[in-house]
């Protein structure tokens, strides 16, 4: 990744934590040949507005480049990769935009790479992935393939960029809530609840501050992956705007025509000391609170998937297990099912976006909750950042412990789910549990070895 730091758009997918069934590969790319981004509801590719549905646009931009799965490489092979934010919900559902425009930041920005560096963690072994992609002609697309191929090896053999040593952020963090007015939102959506406006809402809270001029993103990203390392983690450097995230989980991954989607609903604090640490960890997978938010959101994402996969197919092969990460232990489940056959990759996103795990359910009355609450766009958090291949493959995360740094302003949000049995207190001390990592990734002083 230093090698390729100051090329234009990176891309690094990183697979930080290594995991069993998850965090076996990392992707790395940059030098787009071209960028898809929508802004207010409307597409663009290379700056040109195209008329019509956002959703169907990508759909036809990325049918111009057809491609064959290759099973004996990782599954991304060349193809789009970037962020849709949370906000590109306003594409799909009549929802009030936000009283606070945020970091005004696109609703999606997805780059088109021809050229991919994969890496499979399990076997240790690396590929240069060269498409020839955007040229048409097969002997040009074959010239431009190993062209490109050549270009990037010379890149992978220079010195890597120096480490930085982090100056940290220059100002104090700051939330768009107290913790007075936190918990009075978490009691305002029990008293909805109960009324029978929704079944669960998922609240956040919004830190922003401001970093020196001398802040290094990628001494940052160094630190926040050593500290909170995640399977399904990124670091986006995009001009002036750059996306660090360490999320723990899962979206949306298509694996030819098999679907998989891992919603994390359930949270609490790890302790240092081994016992105490055990005692919280067998509490929360006995939890009746814990237990039924991720039951409810597994039945909403049962129902998402139905919309574009075969009838029968939707399976819970794991329902509210453990898993435990830096400084957190989760409850997670795991839902897939069989993609139909006149359905692909964009459909299957835009059936289940944004991921119910960071909504609510009902989703579209817990989005106008959140709306109506939280003041501020989310933007990039709860959204996803991921891959969705040429090939037709797509993989995905939920863009939560996720950073954004945008003209010397860092930004992000944490939150909870909450339901008719939450703690208001319990619930705000969740979120500054889940922050906590990022704070510590921020005040560190000393740069780490990627």
């Amino acid at each position: 990744m230093r090698c390729l730091a100051h090329r234009p758009h990176l891309t690094f997918l990183d697979s930080a934590a290594m995991h069993t069934l998850l965090g076996r590969y990392s992707y790395l790319s940059c030098e787009p040949f071209s960028t898809y981004v929508v802004e207010n509801g409307q597409a663009s590719y290379d700056g040109e507005p195209l008329d019509g549905d956002p959703w169907e646009v990508l759909r036809s931009l990325l049918a111009k480049y057809p491609q064959e799965h290759d099973p004996d490489l990782p599954p991304f092979q060349g193809g789009a990769a970037g962020f849709l934010a949370y906000d590109l919900n306003r594409t799909l559902e009549r929802l009030p935009a936000p009283a606070i425009a945020g970091q005004h930041l696109p609703q999606s920005m997805l780059h088109f790479y021809d050229v991919v560096v994969s890496f499979d963690h399990r076997d240790k072994r690396c590929w240069i992935v060269s498409t020839g992609w955007p040229e048409q002609d097969p002997a040009r697309r074959a010239e431009r393939a190993r062209r490109r191929a050549d270009e990037f090896a010379a890149l992978l053999a220079r010195p890597r960029s120096p480490r930085i040593v982090l100056p940290g952020t220059a100002g104090a963090w700051r939330s768009n809530f107290s913790r007075a007015r936190y918990i009075a939102a978490v009691q305002r959506v029990i008293e909805l609840i109960l009324a029978g406006d929704l079944f669960q809402a998922n609240i956040a809270q919004r830190f922003s501050a401001r970093v020196s001029r001398l802040f290094d993103p990628l001494t940052f990203y160094s630190q926040l992956r050593s500290l909170n390392p995640a399977p399904f983690a990124a670091l986006l450097r995009y001009g002036k705007l750059t996306i660090a995230s360490s999320s723990p989980e899962r979206f949306l991954k298509l694996d030819g025509r098999q679907v998989e989607t891992r919603p994390i609903k359930g949270t609490c604090a790890r302790s240092t000391d081994c016992v105490e640490d055990r005692r919280r960890a067998e509490l929360l997978l006995a939890s009746e609170k814990d237990r039924a938010e991720n039951i409810m959101i597994v039945d909403l994402l049962r129902n998402d998937l139905s919309r574009v996969c075969l009838p029968h197919s939707v399976d819970v092969p794991a329902l509210c297990n453990l898993e435990s990460y830096a400084s957190v232990h989760h409850l997670v489940s795991v839902v897939t099912g069989e993609l139909a056959d006149n359905q692909d990759a964009v459909a299957l996103l835009r059936a289940c976006f944004p991921g119910g795990s960071v909504t609510g359910a009902p989703k579209v009355r817990s989005m106008e909750i959140i709306s109506e609450i939280e003041q501020v766009a989310r933007e990039v958090y709860c959204g996803a950042i991921g891959f969705i291949g040429f090939n037709g493959q797509m993989d995905t995360n939920i863009a939560i412990r996720t950073v954004t740094i945008d003209d010397g302003l860092a930004v992000f949000h944490a939150g909870g789910g909450i339901t008719a049995m939450s703690d208001p207190e319990a619930e705000y001390e969740e979120t500054l549990a889940k922050a906590q990592r990022i704070f510590d990734a921020f005040r560190a002083e000393t740069s780490a070895t990627l």
